[in-house]
């Protein structure tokens, strides 16, 4: 078992405090994306919201969360020892697992995978996301 990424709260405030710190970080990645892009300063008013930097800000928030990627053995060992409701996605037949535990929040989610595990860590953070943190940012 290991783990990816560094961001784990042990609080909502913490969780909120992260959160907010990405505010300027997104809003500059979504600058920088549109000089790229190449839009002028017309579309670049016309086009980029405020939701449009929201999306950055979850986004970047999310991919920053620590999750922890094993068999499913030894989440299944895991799972018995901790006090956080669990949200299993995916099919309970493959080998692996990535998991993420908010326990201010008594929640955990997972999401099963047999080899794509890069594909499985991103669907799983953006389900910590909107499971656990949306409520709570």
């Amino acid at each position: 078992m290991d783990t990816e990424g560094q961001f784990a709260p042990v609080s909502a405030a913490e969780a909120r405090e992260r959160y907010d710190a990405f505010g300027p970080t997104a809003q500059v990645v979504v600058k920088e994306v549109a000089k790229a892009m190449g839009l002028d300063p017309e579309t670049y008013e016309e086009r980029v919201t405020s939701e449009v930097v929201e999306t950055a800000r979850d986004v970047l928030f999310a991919e920053s969360l620590a999750v922890q990627v094993g068999s499913m053995a030894e989440f299944e060992e895991w799972r018995e020892d901790t006090d956080c409701e669990v949200t299993l996605v995916g099919a309970e037949t493959v080998d692996n697992v990535v998991w993420h535990a908010a326990p201010f929040a008594e929640q955990a989610v997972a999401a099963t995978f047999q080899d794509e595990r890069r594909a499985a860590v991103g669907t799983l953070r953006r389900q910590a996301f909107g499971r656990i943190y949306r409520e709570v940012i």
